[in-house]
């Protein structure tokens, strides 16, 4: 009988131990190792080209000289950060990055959810696919394509803009040249360029919806827009959340590619950002521990704005509207 007991002891430890194993999180990676293994070709990607270079970010606290290298430069502190903060340029440059994307936010963060609601509505399938791609498509077109196309376009001699108004008896503007019109054009084209793909999510969001509630809504009485604002956005809502969330982060994340090849010394005034400062600093006067101190000062605001619109969320609408 004793002998009897000790086997079913230990049989059901043993089973307690199997259900301990089968909860933790390696035997799910284990037990979905197949799809697991689809994820890896994402996470080498992201410690080689994300994680694998902030070991150079200790060239920020460094005099840092190239015969050196990372290890053998001298440690200097924050005495690139002090030098930093005192000039008026980086300032001017700073500022230039908030409202640029301030403005990109304000026009271009509502655009996509407007879109996707218009699309949502139309009922012809073959004429809502062609819109879907015609809107999709700027987004893979690159921005040395699209900034000679945007040059000519706006071009005081041949663009149509600006044969429209000599044809009114108006003054052409040279749109890129002018400080003016220069923020307008790059919130304007960047709107444009990633309006479709930006739709996607939202598109994603609205299929989810169930259908009973428009025919609920319907039955009655409500029109189209009260049940647009009475059960497709309220649904929407947790998607917006996360969205705006990742929008504020990247607030002070501007669009290198962009920029660099729309403006020009004239504008300097007004389109200058941290990632084109960042460039000539390091790469054009060769001022690796400067340039390093700016994109390290960025991307701190950055974290810090996810961090606070984030913790806002989950405030306002709990966990699970938020990113954690």
């Amino acid at each position: 009988m004793k002998l009897a007991h000790n086997i079913l002891t230990m049989a059901k430890r043993n089973k307690t131990d199997s259900l301990k194993l089968k909860n933790t999180e390696f035997y799910k990676y284990w037990k979905y190792r197949h799809l697991t293994i689809l994820i890896l070709p994402t996470l080498l990607y992201f410690a080689i080209f994300a994680y694998g270079p902030m070991y150079g970010l200790q060239i920020a606290f460094k005099d840092y000289k190239f015969m050196d290298g990372i290890l053998g430069s001298e440690w200097v502190g924050f005495e690139h950060f002090n030098y930093l903060f005192q000039l008026d340029s980086f300032w001017e440059v700073f500022r230039n990055t908030i409202v640029i994307s301030l403005y990109k936010f304000i026009f271009g963060f509502p655009a996509p959810i407007i879109f996707a609601l218009l699309l949502n509505e139309l009922r012809n399938v073959l004429f809502k696919r062609f819109v879907q791609t015609v809107s999709y498509f700027p987004h893979f077109v690159s921005w040395v394509i699209l900034a000679g196309i945007f040059t000519q376009f706006f071009s005081p001699s041949i663009g149509p803009i600006n044969i429209l108004l000599k044809g009114m008896g108006l003054e052409p503007i040279y749109f890129l040249a002018d400080t003016h019109w220069f923020r307008t054009v790059l919130v304007s084209t960047d709107v444009w360029k990633d309006l479709g793909w930006g739709t996607i999510i939202y598109l994603a969001a609205l299929a989810g919806i169930n259908p009973e509630l428009y025919e609920s809504a319907r039955v009655d009485g409500a029109n189209r827009f009260q049940r647009v604002m009475n059960i497709t956005l309220p649904s929407m809502y947790p998607v917006i959340t996360i969205m705006a969330v990742l929008s504020i982060g990247k607030l002070i994340m501007d669009d290198f590619d962009q920029v660099f090849n729309l403006y020009n010394p004239a504008v300097y005034s007004v389109g200058d950002v941290a990632s084109t400062y960042i460039y000539r600093q390091g790469l054009v006067d060769l001022q690796y521990s400067f340039a390093t101190a700016v994109g390290l000062f960025k991307n701190a605001i950055s974290l810090a704005m996810v961090l606070i619109a984030n913790t806002i969320a989950r405030k306002l609408s709990g966990n699970e509207n938020s990113l954690w």
